[in-house]
């Protein structure tokens, strides 16, 4: 008897909670018996960030950022850089014989430009790196193009452009002058050592890491083997093949201004010689910030026309 009656009990509560349905808004504000009351609990939307959130938004991996706020984190590097550089040098903490001031290596630069004819010798550098990157990269595209698309041209050419690429161009030098004087031959061809085998093995992996699926989707579709490298491998690797020219030129203006610093009578390098000889430190940083400027130039003319070019290259990033 008090079994059944205290299932019946324990039953009352369900079949009320059945009969009464959904519970309404003024009910569900009332606190249940016996608790106090609190107010309504308004749980917070999922999708709902921190309190912090929008501080913090824009530090987040991959997040991009506009181009104005890139432009000014960009210029306040070089802001920060400057003070610090001027800071060190008109406080006194370095020697001028060590570290021109800025003013004093913006004076020295404008007499080089207009007196002695540094313009001719920053044209000349510039011929020198085109000159022997242009040479180096019209003779790796096809041959990195054939080592990622055929494996036994791969196998053949790898391990000797693998062995040469880590050979200082540099090293060869006192090579290059006695085969080919100290004339512009020679200064080109550093420059073709330097880039040629980065170029050719870089070039080599970007067409090798095609992706399989769009290629067996094109020979679902009955591309031969000519189409699909003119259709599918070049096309998918070329926005790399760009960003690898666009890196090695860079490297090419270090291979060209050691080229200079031995047996030249022009150039960016041989200004740089004949001031270190007379502890000019003021026309060192002037050339060597001048050749950064170039290089920066250089390097946002290829990222502009990379977009232009290779646009698909954009999405998803």
């Amino acid at each position: 008897m008090t079994g059944e009656a205290t299932t019946t009990m324990d039953a009352a509560p369900a079949r009320a909670a059945r009969s009464s349905g959904p519970p309404s808004a003024s009910s569900a504000s009332q606190p249940a018996h016996g608790v106090p009351a609190t107010g309504p609990a308004v749980a917070a939307p999922e999708g709902d960030a921190p309190a912090d959130a929008p501080r913090r938004a824009w530090l987040r991996p991959l997040v991009p950022i506009a181009a104005g706020p890139r432009l000014a984190l960009g210029i306040a590097f070089f802001v920060v850089f400057v003070a610090f550089w001027s800071v060190a040098t008109f406080g006194g903490f370095v020697g001028k014989t060590f570290l021109a001031d800025p003013l004093t290596m913006l004076k020295s630069g404008w007499v080089l430009l207009t007196q002695m004819g540094f313009a001719t010798d920053i044209g000349m550098t510039v011929w020198r790196v085109l000159g022997g990157f242009v040479v180096a990269a019209l003779v790796a595209l096809p041959l990195g193009i054939a080592m990622g698309t055929y494996k036994p041209i791969e196998a053949f050419f790898e391990p000797f452009v693998s062995f040469a690429r880590y050979l200082p161009a540099s090293a060869f030098i006192p090579l290059l002058i006695l085969w080919a004087g100290i004339g512009e031959a020679q200064k080109l061809a550093v420059i073709f050592i330097g880039s040629f085998f980065q170029l050719v093995l870089m070039i080599a992996v970007a067409v090798g890491n095609t992706r399989r699926d769009l290629v067996e989707a094109a020979y679902t579709l009955g591309v031969g083997d000519s189409g699909l490298i003119r259709r599918v491998m070049l096309p998918g690797a070329a926005p790399e093949i760009a960003e690898i020219l666009r890196m090695v030129l860079g490297w090419a203006w270090t291979y060209v201004i050691v080229a200079e610093l031995i047996g030249a009578s022009s150039g960016i390098g041989h200004m740089i010689t004949d001031s270190q000889a007379l502890l000019a430190t003021d026309q060192i940083i002037f050339g060597i910030i001048v050749i950064g400027l170039i290089g920066l130039i250089s390097d946002f003319a290829f990222k502009w026309f990379n977009r232009r070019l290779f646009p698909w290259a954009q999405l998803g990033r």
